[in-house]
């Protein structure tokens, strides 16, 4: 699991057992969006396998697991529509009402920064999808052992960090992206090394760079093994 925390305090940390999570109404409002709108949000998938999470140590077997996973997820639908010109990543945010706001700008950000691979919401089944609620472990990015990734966004991170920011950075995991928490706030990847001042929503070139190159290159392999595999 890599997640987003700060060299101070809490760190994203990482572990593997089942995800326990309190999904009850919360009282603390974040930014403008409260917890406490959410209807009953749908819990997390309970089987976990890997995660990156926004603070703590990276796992880079984690992040690799996750985009892996999207990727497959992907290359599937690629395959089936060999004619489409543009990689598309679908994700089903339905369970995260309360960030809305947050991933949607999040998807507008990466939308904006490279050319290779797009983001959209669907109401139906992504490629992947975003959760919300209580999690000692903070937000994190994770796979669920079935060929599916998820995103998880913890109430009270989202209310120390900038939520976007959170987002972006979990969002970084679908695209391939490893945590880098020693690097500068320049550095959407470095997630809450830089600390809770930090408020850069946006990757840099180099990460901007890798992306592009990850879906070109990774994308173009995936569809090979779907077809030797069909």
């Amino acid at each position: 699991m890599a997640s987003f925390r700060s060299n101070t305090g809490s760190r994203y940390s990482r572990r593997l057992p089942a995800l326990a999570l309190g999904l009850g109404l919360a009282t603390a409002a974040l930014g403008t969006a409260s917890p406490a709108t959410a209807q009953n949000p749908t819990a997390a998938p309970t089987h976990t396998s890997t995660a990156a999470a926004y603070t703590g140590s990276s796992e880079s077997s984690g992040n690799k697991a996750f985009y892996d996973a999207v990727l497959k997820s992907v290359a599937e639908r690629q395959a089936a529509h060999p004619s489409l010109k543009v990689v598309t990543v679908y994700y089903n945010a339905s369970s995260a009402p309360s960030f809305r706001s947050q991933i949607s700008s999040s998807a507008s950000i990466w939308n904006s920064s490279v050319s290779n691979v797009k983001l959209q919401a669907t109401s139906g089944t992504g490629d992947f999808a975003y959760y919300e609620g209580n999690d000692s472990r903070g937000s994190y990015a994770s796979t669920n052992g079935h060929g599916r990734g998820y995103i998880f966004l913890d109430y009270a991170q989202n209310q120390q960090y900038d939520s976007v920011r959170v987002a972006a950075h979990e969002t970084g995991h679908v695209l391939g992206l490893p945590d880098h928490y020693s690097g500068p706030c320049s550095e959407l990847m470095s997630g809450g090394g830089p600390g809770t001042s930090c408020t850069n929503r946006y990757p840099n070139a180099t990460e901007r760079a890798r992306v592009n190159q990850l879906w070109v290159n990774g994308l173009a392999k995936a569809l090979a093994q779907v077809s030797k595999a069909g």
